[in-house]
């Protein structure tokens, strides 16, 4: 992957300029339409850019709240950004929103805009909070505007939130579960070994692929990390590599409620984004554009790329999100209500807490199922290690 710098004019003709990677300029052109933008000119990066250049580290979720939350308290209490900046940058949460604000204060002091030096670390900030900040900016509500983006982030940190403790008991639970076959081959089999060949007789099968494997771990242990760093290595190249994420993420929209669970915390990010964008101000186009950076499966990007192309040829929201076929008829019927009767953006809200109740009880339901699940597994393993240890004993006492 290359990088390269280019410059866009947005809806309203404001022009920006970012960096981005891709393997070819006809693929930065394309991403920057899909962005929105115009693309006016594209180049190959020189140099480290702004962010390097600074030794600015990208800021996890929480840093990114601590930094707005502090500059819009600064703001609201009538302090000049620059003041505001030079807070942050003495007495910032972390050494990455010092560092940050040292740099965003340089720019300033440049002669840039607010929202014209966000636009310049998309790595850091994405590219709804740049087109949030920029409306802001230019609707003159900057507060408003940064009161919208620490809800967006808050939202965010709740839902991914959610998903992980969800996750988290299973994952443990499957990694204990490992850990404790690796333990049983490697040293509870071994140990049994001359105990089965004093009998003098064939063992079942499964006892002596159990002995066997756990000869070959315990000889071979070496192996055993280095087969790990393999499968995780490969998972992440794959996760990356365009062909099989895309396979990947369309195979997670098949599996029962692991899709509903996908699509219910996709389409959360994606109506809060586009009912705080149309909030904002910003045309509703350019709504669906921001909504779309919210989502990561490549399938429900392809169905949003469908309703931005209705949108275009002049259809109504609700009719380019029916479009797309992705979203519950609830919604659909929020938006298209909220249309006719001139309330878009509270039925927008609405539909945001419609949904944000659906994830709450998928991810309830979720929990529920994975715990005879895992039971059922647990079961299984702790089964078959036993018949395995076992088996060779009760054979020998069938015979006597």
């Amino acid at each position: 992957m290359t990088k390269y710098e280019y410059e866009a004019e947005k809806w309203n003709g404001a022009r920006v300029k970012g960096r981005i990677e891709a393997k070819s300029q006809v693929e930065v052109r394309v991403k920057v339409k899909n962005m929105g933008y115009k693309c006016l000119s594209v180049s190959e990066a020189t140099g480290d850019g702004f962010g390097k250049a600074a030794g600015i580290q990208n800021l996890s979720l929480k840093e990114k709240i601590d930094f707005t939350q502090t500059f819009l308290t600064l703001n609201k209490a009538g302090l000049p950004i620059i003041e505001s900046l030079i807070f942050i940058e003495k007495d910032g949460a972390s050494r990455p929103v010092r560092m940050l604000a040292q740099e965003i204060k340089k720019q300033i002091i440049a002669g840039y805009t607010l929202s014209d030096t966000i636009s310049k670390y998309p790595q850091i900030f994405g590219h709804v909070y740049i087109g949030l900040a920029k409306a802001g900016e230019d609707s003159g509500e900057i507060d408003k505007t940064f009161e919208r983006l620490i809800s967006l982030l808050q939202k965010q940190g709740n839902i991914k939130g959610k998903v992980i403790s969800a996750l988290t008991y299973p994952a443990f639970v499957v990694l204990l579960a490992i850990a404790v076959v690796l333990v049983m081959l490697m040293f509870v089999f071994p140990a049994f070994k001359e105990m089965f060949d004093q009998q003098g007789k064939a063992l079942p099968g499964i006892t002596q692929f159990c002995i066997d494997t756990g000869e070959f771990l315990k000889d071979k242990w070496m192996l055993i990390p280095l087969i790990i760093a393999t499968i995780v290595v490969s998972f992440i190249y794959l996760l990356r590599w365009e062909p099989s994420r895309r396979k990947f993420d369309e195979i997670l929209l098949q599996i029962p409620l692991i899709a509903d669970l996908v699509k219910a915390a996709s389409f959360s990010n994606f109506m809060t984004v586009l009912q705080i964008a149309y909030d904002a101000g910003i045309p509703i186009l350019e709504c669906l554009y921001l909504s779309k950076t919210t989502l990561s499966n490549a399938v429900l990007q392809d169905a949003i790329n469908v309703s931005i192309k209705k949108m275009q040829a002049g259809a109504r929201l609700s009719e380019a999100l029916k479009a797309a076929n992705i979203f519950p008829k609830m919604i659909l019927f929020m938006v298209s209500t909220g249309e006719h009767s001139g309330r878009l953006g509270e039925l927008m809200t609405q539909s945001v807490m419609y949904i944000d109740q659906q994830l709450d009880l998928i991810i309830d339901t979720l929990g529920k199922l994975v715990e005879p699940v895992l039971l059922i597994f647990i079961g299984f393993i702790v089964c078959f290690l036993a018949l395995s240890l076992y088996l060779p004993l009760f054979q020998s006492y069938s015979i006597s």
